[in-house]
């Protein structure tokens, strides 16, 4: 191949920035990797986004540790995808809670998405021998689930398609604070892989309807203030917009997959090339785009065998 695989090659260990974005609610991130959430409640703490593995949670862990002493009890995932949910045996949580269709997607690709993030991105799996196998949860639900920690009210909501078709955000009303998961980024590319681009931006309609104090987005710095919400939502909007738009422009004339990769380079290169994991996005994002626009409406499934073809085709 004419150059590494995915992020195969960055090997670069990332600043963690551990930020309370409302009272007893913190923000774990680390330079366009991903993030994870700290919600403290009277007597316990709910983890939001697992880390991909027991020993990259420990680090999350070592972060709570330093403002709360109270037992983690629940561990949301906002979605199935291995970086967010294989770490989830570290924090010893009572409830391991994710939407009814995100657990049906463990179970339709949960394996092949592993192996596959594992070959794409081996720098985030540190400590991969530490995995039990895949995470299932102890609780799900299909549009909204209320959990209440002490008098903290907690609400997990199934707003709508968006990064996968399980995505969930987590609404702290009191602190008018959301955990969003991947449906929104902040200067880093969306993956769109298992996208629904013809939903997303109705999502992020719903979630900036709810005119929130700060987001913890799924990767990026933590955004605090309706302008910095305002701006990565929009954002997200223009990046999803940008992929789609070239690719199913090629679609709708034939075109092949290599003309829709350069279709969507020459949109969004531009204008953010300099995001985080752009180019490890790009490939998985123009092919996603590339089958909607077909009319394949359900996201096929990435193999590792898939990856490196599809990859081997566009470096071509």
């Amino acid at each position: 191949m004419a150059k590494a695989f995915a992020s195969q090659g960055d090997m670069t260990e990332k600043k963690i920035t551990f930020e309370e974005v409302g009272k007893d609610l913190w923000a774990f991130t680390a330079e366009g990797d991903p993030n994870s959430g700290v919600i403290i409640g009277d007597a316990s703490v709910m983890i939001v986004e697992a880390q991909a593995t027991p020993r990259l949670a420990n680090k999350v862990i070592e972060k709570v540790r330093e403002v709360t002493d109270k037992p983690i009890t629940h561990v949301t995932l906002t979605h199935y995808h291995a970086v967010r949910v294989l770490g989830a045996s570290a924090f010893g949580a009572q409830q391991v809670i994710m939407s009814d269709m995100a657990r049906g997607m463990v179970a339709e690709r949960g394996q092949e998405d592993w192996d596959s993030e594992f070959q794409r991105f081996p720098r985030l799996f540190e400590g991969h021998e530490s995995i039990p196998g895949l995470t299932w949860p102890t609780t799900t639900f299909t549009d909204k689930m209320t959990v209440f920690l002490g008098n903290r009210r907690i609400d997990l909501m199934h707003l709508g398609r968006a990064h996968t078709a399980g995505d969930i955000v987590i609404h702290v009303p009191d602190e008018n604070v959301m955990f969003t998961g991947d449906i929104v980024e902040y200067h880093s590319a969306c993956y769109c892989g298992d996208g629904h681009f013809s939903d997303w931006g109705t999502t992020l309609d719903t979630i900036k309807a709810y005119n929130v104090d700060a987001i913890a987005p799924g990767r990026g710095d933590a955004l605090v203030g309706p302008e910095m919400v305002n701006k990565a939502i929009e954002n997200t909007r223009d990046f999803v917009t940008s992929t789609y738009a070239p690719a199913a422009r090629v679609a709708a004339r034939n075109g092949t997959l290599k003309e829709a990769w350069d279709a969507v380079r020459a949109e969004c290169d531009p204008k953010f090339s300099d995001y985080a994991i752009y180019e490890h996005c790009l490939p998985f994002n123009v092919a996603r785009a590339y089958d909607e626009a077909r009319g394949i409406a359900h996201p096929r499934i990435w193999t590792d065998k898939r990856d490196i073809e599809m990859w081997e085709a566009l470096q071509a």
